[in-house]
């Protein structure tokens, strides 16, 4: 296959087991996996199968939720090198895209012409266009637009055996015309003309006359009233029949003037009672929720939505969003909410409210958006799983249906949060299935035999988003008959004779219970480790090491802060998902072999920048920081690292002996002969500047000028937290920051102790020593902890350390609490002293906060100092910065994915911005990365108030 195609071919144990499982119960290891760069390839690879008689299967963005993403078979990923748009044709209102592009991708193109595409799942920052024809995607807004199935007019598509055709409508002439031929087009077309003729009356008697039947192949489309349309009877049959190469689809007119209205309900049931009446005032868009969401959200700390948004919030336990939308017309839009809103307060309603203002409304979707993983890994809860996510009835019946299922939930003794597009008819819910144990197996089994004939009784679908793969297709025959699944059965036969396109799933499936990634028999191991993982994964690195459900949020392409290895590689091995399946693949022994010393493992967290970006913008908050710490702790038990490793990982050390020689150290690194010599010792980037030694060190300056500290008010005492970036190399950063403590009226007291919370020593898992450490942190500073005094820290990775890996290092100690709870950034310390008056500083500002202060930290009390003191902060949504500590002074792939993440966002913003804006910046790393590639230097939150209390001051 190598020798046959430009893309990539991966048959390597590391890749096959990053490919072993989306985002459902399953788990199929590959045989090997594909990246192909041409339609060409495609066809190639498809061939060296066929010689060998593999199975194929193309998948997405791999986010699918019923298994039909893996499979014991040769995966084709097309989200690398096969996602352009080809062609937009905004006057005939269609595009004509690859199987990999990103839907979001497509729509913002489409924006520029005032068009969109219609359907558009959560999941349409990360998931392609190929997966969602796969799939039969919908989203909240197939309200407007319908199933990706009403949005396909063609698709080029290949079969197993290597026939490419371009399929679409095809009128009677035409499908003469076809079946006529003497070859396989024509053997095709007339296997498909003798479907329809043997099955029609049985398709019109069982197929589902309701808006969300996605369940089973469209073999409606096949009639004659659908025009024979064999692009559409294609969408949805999730590689089974066929591999897609380019799709042209349909876009539609963007309604650009939007209001929400949302109303409160006493309980989901009555909500659901009322979409019929919503329906009828001609909603874009209606979702509803339960008040366990709620709960959910809270107890995960999800950093989405506002519930202040929502009416009714003190009694309700319902809520249905009705989105109204014209095309310039929002006079219009309104009316149509306020009449609406009008007939459901009649109607029962208890509460509502209509919002206008657009980032309110993009509030309240994401707070919608973020239901499926809000729903998963919540503390306090058994572990809710997908298996019956996504069932779908009329849309008059989703009170009386909701109030069924609860009742087989209390049945079975199950709990799960209902929410979904109930102006469709479509459920979604994560549920407490127990599917680790043979008994909890054999419960989920039972259960899902009678939710089957539950929507069966109700003329619904198994599916209304999701799709059947392998958790829904043993129970088609409950919901069609035997009939219709024997003609889905030749509808795959016409495509695929030979059962080699993902074998097992929509028909001819394995049994639900099979290959599930945690059933039984399948015993978790659990090794001893570094970390307790005690507060968040109950204690257990296996846990940690499967919390990703697989919703690929990290391989979003903009906004937040993870995963910028991802972004500038485009690798699954280099997303937060990637690494945390390689995690599990690891513990579980195959195809990875090597335990804690796997190779494939180190490989993929070796471009991670441990950024921790993935703990706050992962919906399940994965950890991979600590995972990677704790990882490379094991791996390098009883051997040597790398001479970089111990140059910055005890960077301390270093930093302080040079510090004694200030002048011949900044001479010997700032010369340039000798400043290459000394890069290429430790392995530096030669493009990499050394940073100077501050002369002298803060402490230095310290014990000089201000080793009795100024008396402040009484009671307003205050430790100064001196990192060792800001003591050796920011000094006048660390000088600002005292002087501003000391003009807040505080006694500023600076530990002289060589303590340091060890921040470097988790880039290169040497938890030993930085354990170390922070107990001699944790026992120097415990009489000043005693008295009540608080901490301010300068460095937000450092001010994270104590938030953080403190409390997972030293789970229970009460002191180490303590001390967690006592610091804080100066920001956030500023902000809170209700007495601190801000000096003005009215100036415009870039300001990019740390990974670590985004994504541990919080920026609220950075955002609260600056607006005080008058300055116009434009806070970048830039990601991480890319230098990460020492990663980005690393010769060879970090220095350039460093510069590649940089360049994404932050560099190119820091360049626009004018010569008279600040630029402003907390963090050691990102001060270096934006001085070491542009031209400006950045300030830490302390200069700038430093600047401004000197300007106020004559």
């Amino acid at each position: 296959m190598r020798a046959r195609i430009s893309g990539e071919v991966r048959f390597d144990d590391g890749s096959r087991a990053l490919y072993a499982t989306d985002a459902s119960n399953y788990r199929q290891v590959p045989i090997g996996v594909v990246l192909p760069k041409t339609a060409d390839d495609v066809a190639a690879a498809i061939e060296v199968a066929r010689e060998f008689g593999a199975p194929i299967l193309a998948r997405g963005g791999g986010t699918s939720l019923a298994g039909q993403c893996c499979n014991v078979a040769i995966v084709l990923d097309f989200s690398k090198y096969l996602n352009r748009i080809i062609e937009i044709n905004p006057g005939e209102r269609w595009a004509r895209v690859e199987p990999g592009v990103v839907l979001d991708d497509l729509r913002t193109a489409a924006l520029q012409h005032g068009l969109t595409f219609g359907p558009d799942p959560a999941t349409h920052a990360q998931n392609t266009m190929g997966g969602m024809i796969g799939n039969n995607s919908c989203g909240m807004h197939a309200q407007m637009a319908g199933k990706v199935e009403d949005n396909v007019y063609e698709l080029d598509v290949l079969t197993y055996d290597g026939l490419r055709l371009t399929v679409g409508e095809t009128s009677p002439d035409g499908l003469e015309r076809l079946c006529a031929r003497d070859d396989r087009t024509g053997q095709i077309y007339r296997g498909l003309r003798e479907l329809r003729e043997r099955y029609a009356a049985d398709i019109r008697e069982r197929f589902p006359d309701i808006p969300r039947r996605v369940s089973g192949y469209s073999l409606n489309e096949l009639l004659p009233e659908n025009h024979f349309n064999v692009a559409r009877s294609l969408v949805g049959t999730e590689c089974t029949c066929v591999v897609v190469l380019s799709a042209r689809v349909k876009l539609i007119e963007n309604p650009d003037k939007r209001c929400l209205l949302v109303l409160a309900f006493g309980d989901v049931c009555e909500a659901g009672d009322a979409v019929a009446r919503v329906n009828t005032h001609g909603p874009i868009a209606l979702e509803g929720f339960d008040d366990l969401l709620l709960e959910f959200i809270k107890r995960k700390q999800l950093d989405v939505g506002d519930d202040r948004l929502l009416p009714g919030i003190a009694e309700a336990k319902g809520w249905l969003i009705c989105e109204f939308g014209r095309i310039g017309d929002m006079a219009g839009a309104l009316a149509a909410a306020r009449s609406c809103e009008a007939d459901l307060r009649a109607a029962g309603a208890i509460d509502s409210k209509i919002i206008t203002d657009p980032h309110d409304q993009k509030v309240l979707w994401e707070f919608r958006d973020a239901a499926l993983p809000a729903t998963s890994k919540v503390p306090g809860v058994p572990d809710l799983y997908p298996g019956w996510e996504d069932s779908a009835v009329p849309p008059d019946a989703v009170g009386r249906y909701l109030r069924d299922l609860r009742a087989l939930f209390e049945k079975y003794g199950y709990l799960g949060s209902l929410y979904g597009h109930f102006g469709q008819g479509c459920i979604h819910v994560n549920v407490t299935f127990d599917l680790h144990t043979e008994v909890g197996v054999e419960a989920w089994k039972a259960f899902l035999l009678d939710a089957a004939h539950l929507i069966r009784r109700y003329g619904g679908s198994l599916s209304g988003e999701h799709g059947d793969g392998q958790a829904r297709a043993a129970l088609l025959p409950i919901m069609y008959g035997e009939r219709v699944v024997e003609a889905f059965r030749a509808f795959k036969r016409v495509w695929d004779p030979q059962n080699r396109m993902n074998p097992g799933k929509v028909v001819y499936a394995y049994a639900v219970d099979v290959d599930l990634r945690e059933g039984p028999p399948y015993d978790r191991p659990d090794p001893p480790t570094y970390f307790s993982f005690a507060s968040t994964d109950r204690g257990s690195f296996a846990y940690a090491a499967n919390r990703c459900v697989g919703v690929g949020k990290c391989r979003s392409h903009e906004s937040g802060t993870m995963c910028p290895s991802y972004r500038v590689t485009r690798e699954e091995r280099h997303a937060t998902r990637g690494r945390a399946r390689l995690l599990f693949e690891m513990l579980r022994g195959s195809p990875l072999s090597g335990g804690w010393r796997s190779e494939e493992v180190k490989s993929a967290l070796d471009l991670c920048l441990a950024c921790k970006g993935c703990k706050h913008d992962c919906p399940v908050h994965v950890d991979m920081a600590t995972y990677k710490a704790e990882f490379l702790a094991h791996y390098y038990e009883g051997r040597l690292r790398t001479i970089w490793a111990y140059a910055f990982g005890l960077i301390p050390r270093w930093a302080r002996l040079g510090s004694r020689v200030a002048r011949l150290a900044n001479f010997v690194t700032q010369a340039p002969a000798l400043s290459h010599l000394a890069k290429a010792a430790v392995h530096m980037a030669p493009q990499r500047r050394i940073p100077r030694f501050s002369e002298p060190s803060f402490k230095g300056w310290y014990r000089k000028n201000r080793l009795n500290p100024v008396t402040g008010v009484a009671g307003k005492r205050v430790i100064l937290w001196v990192d060792t970036f800001n003591n050796y190399f920011h000094a006048p950063t660390a000088r600002h920051a005292f002087e501003v403590l000391e003009a807040a009226g505080y006694e500023v007291v600076v530990p002289l102790q060589n303590l340091c919370c060890g921040r470097p020593l988790y880039d290169y898992g040497m938890l030993d020593r930085a354990k170390l450490f922070l107990r001699s942190v944790i026992d120097e500073l415990s009489p000043e902890l005693e008295r009540g005094t608080p901490i301010v820290g300068l460095e937000p990775s450092c001010v994270s350390v104590f938030k953080d890996e403190l409390l997972n290092l030293f789970p229970g100690d009460a002191r180490a609490r303590r001390l967690s709870e006592s610091v804080r950034l100066l920001g956030d310390f500023l902000a809170a002293d209700n007495s601190w008056i801000a000096p003005k500083l009215g100036v415009k500002a870039v300001v990019h906060a740390h990974c670590h202060h985004k994504s541990v930290l919080g920026t609220a009390g950075d955002k609260a100092v600056l607006e005080a003191m008058g300055v116009d902060a434009n806070w970048l949504d830039a990601g991480c910065c890319g230098m990460a500590g020492a990663f980005g002074f690393e010769a060879g792939e970090h220095y350039e994915v460093s510069v590649k993440a940089g360049e994404l966002a932050l560099l190119p913003s820091v360049r626009k911005a004018a010569p008279e804006e600040l630029i402003v910046s907390n963090g050691f790393s990102c001060r270096e990365q934006i001085s070491q590639c542009t031209d400006r230097e950045a300030l830490h939150l302390a200069d700038v108030i430093y600047k401004a209390l000197h300007r106020a001051t004559p």
